[in-house]
């Protein structure tokens, strides 16, 4: 039976895949390629924070709709008998927890950092928050790190085979 219905939704199966990789490749283009060129490029760290902290936000709200999207499909394929799915379906669900504090707790709170150190008129790593600043950096950081490893897992469990 599970193979059965395993050729019945290949497509789903495949656009599921195909979605995935692309969200997931978007995710280290971001991080890995993108941003250090932009600060390896501008030479005002502030504006190519504030350029990455803008990519980043959208990288936050793109995850959080990948995300939901691949989730409810996932269910659909787990009522349909494809099992193998349960475990993609805690990944995504991991992927999105740590796709919603970066959007709902990190980048706001280092942006508004940022904006009252330019009230102040000094760039935010001149700033009396600096010190914040650079921990919730890091704590950012460190989610990227594991939302990036979930995604690489994501995708390994996606394209073994489970016939």
């Amino acid at each position: 039976m599970q193979i059965s219905s395993a050729s019945n939704y290949l497509g789903a199966q495949r656009l599921f895949t195909l979605v995935t990789g692309l969200w997931v490749g978007s995710i280290f283009t971001s991080a890995y390629l993108v941003a250090p060129t932009i600060f390896s490029t501008l030479t005002d760290r502030q504006v190519a924070g504030m350029v990455a902290g803008s990519i980043f936000r959208v990288e936050a709200l793109i995850s959080t709709i990948v995300c939901i999207a691949l989730m409810v499909l996932a269910n659909l394929l787990i009522n349909r008998g494809l099992s193998h799915f349960r475990i993609i379906r805690w990944l995504l669900l991991g992927i999105l927890l740590c796709a919603l504090t970066a959007l709902l707790i990190f980048i706001p709170w280092m942006n508004t950092l940022r904006d009252e150190a330019l009230l102040q008129g000094m760039p935010v790593m001149l700033s009396p928050s600096a010190g914040l600043f650079s921990k919730l950096h890091g704590a950012s950081s460190l989610v990227y790190l594991i939302q990036s490893a979930l995604g690489l897992y994501l995708l390994w469990q996606l394209t073994k085979n489970h016939h």
